[in-house]
């Protein structure tokens, strides 16, 4: 079977599809992934075939995490990527759907994807690590966590959806007329959804489709890691450390949020991981390591504890590693990860960046520290890595290519 997948966005949605690829090539399946160019590092270790698609995330996407939640701006900053963008990406994504059978998409190309597979008659499958599927069981994860009926919480998915749509609407219609294919007015409905997410930390709701499927966390395979001489010196020196790491937040002020934690953290031993936003200005305290990009899956197992930004993949390998975390959201589905864990009671209540006194930073490490939770987080671990989200999902696929 020939596999075209199509994505735009941060690292965390890149990342997730480039496992999955590569599980689908490990099944004999020929695959080309387009996406973002400073997010196929992973692509290029694991032999991936990919392509860059048009647009810099750290120009653009970032403009949009330091919104926060502000769903109108987010609409303004969005419409205006689609203008630029859509058409290069419907020209290349066409191009290299000739001769597929099939084409995964999902991020903010998840439209351009299906559009493509309708115009060469094969099926799009819908790939995603967020819940987007109607449901009655929770609010959608880019609105404000709020306790809603049932029926206004299902409700809550066509309204972000539409949002999404409207915004996108124009340059992907003026794209398909370049094709020769008419307008769209409504969104596109009854496509199978394959989510990235493990079923022991999101169950699938019980009113979800039967096409749409929870297959586990999409990671990499199993692969000896050796840290570099210096970070295995300091993770030899002392007690597992505490992680510190935000990815692509920088919609926050570093000179502010970081000493603060880890001020409250001292005398733990601690890696920072300064991601897009950078070292603070003061000097370091003497037990903080400072560390690049480094693999997740190898990484957390060794740490005590994982201050994060809630994003999917993020909160997945925390939860995968079997210790507790400390989530500070910022922007969208990352404060219904970090509501989700509170639920499960492996975090404290999410950190506020604007918020961050010593009171509540201590009983937030306090609270992550104690026996039980890290007991809870200990049997989440141990539930997470009986699954193989990859394996999953490439039968999955391989069964709605035969069935079709």
């Amino acid at each position: 079977m020939r596999l075209l997948a199509v994505t735009y966005g941060t690292e965390g949605d890149t990342r997730p599809l480039v496992m999955l690829c590569h599980g689908l090539q490990a099944a004999g399946h020929e695959v080309l992934l387009l996406a973002e160019g400073g997010t196929l590092d992973s692509a290029r270790a694991l032999g991936v075939p990919h392509a860059v698609l048009e647009g810099d995330i750290h120009d653009e996407v970032v403009a949009l995490v330091a919104r926060g939640n502000d769903m109108a701006a987010a609409s303004r900053g969005l419409a205006r990527m689609a203008q630029r963008h859509v058409p290069a990406w419907m020209r290349q994504a066409d191009a290299a759907a000739a001769g597929c059978d099939a084409v995964l998409t999902g991020g903010l190309a998840a439209f351009v994807g299906m559009t493509v597979a309708e115009h060469h008659g094969v099926p799009a499958i819908g790939t995603g690590m967020i819940p987007l599927t109607p449901t009655r069981a929770f609010l959608s994860p880019f609105l404000p966590r709020l306790r809603l009926p049932g029926v206004l919480n299902r409700l809550s998915y066509g309204l972000v959806n539409q949002v999404v749509w409207r915004t996108f609407r124009a340059p992907i219609n003026e794209a398909r007329r370049t094709l020769g294919m008419s307008a769209r007015r409504s969104l596109w409905r009854d496509l199978p959804m394959l989510y990235g997410i493990s079923p022991s930390l999101m169950p699938p709701p019980a009113d979800w489709p039967a096409n749409h499927h929870v297959c586990g966390q999409w990671r990499a395979p199993d692969a000896p890691w050796q840290p570099t001489p210096a970070l295995q010196a300091f993770l030899d020196a002392g007690p597992p450390p505490v992680y510190v790491g935000f990815g692509s937040m920088i919609g926050f002020d570093r000179d502010t949020v970081l000493p603060a934690l880890l001020q409250a953290l001292a005398p733990r031993r601690v890696l920072l991981f300064p991601g897009w936003a950078g070292i603070p200005d003061a000097p370091l305290p003497p037990d903080v390591f400072v560390v690049g990009p480094t693999p997740h899956e190898a990484l957390f197992p060794r740490c005590s504890l994982v201050i994060h930004h809630g994003g999917s993949g993020t909160t997945h390998s925390a939860c995968r590693a079997g210790v507790p975390s400390l989530v500070m959201p910022f922007a969208a589905d990352q404060f219904f990860w970090a509501a989700r864990l509170r639920e499960m009671q492996v975090a404290p209540a999410p950190l506020s960046p604007k918020r961050l006194d010593a009171d509540t930073l201590g009983l937030s490490i306090a609270f992550a520290e104690g026996q039980e939770v890290r007991a809870r987080a200990a049997a989440l671990g141990r539930a997470m890595a009986r699954e193989d989200g990859v394996a999953m999902a490439v039968n999955l696929i391989t069964t709605l290519h035969r069935t079709r």
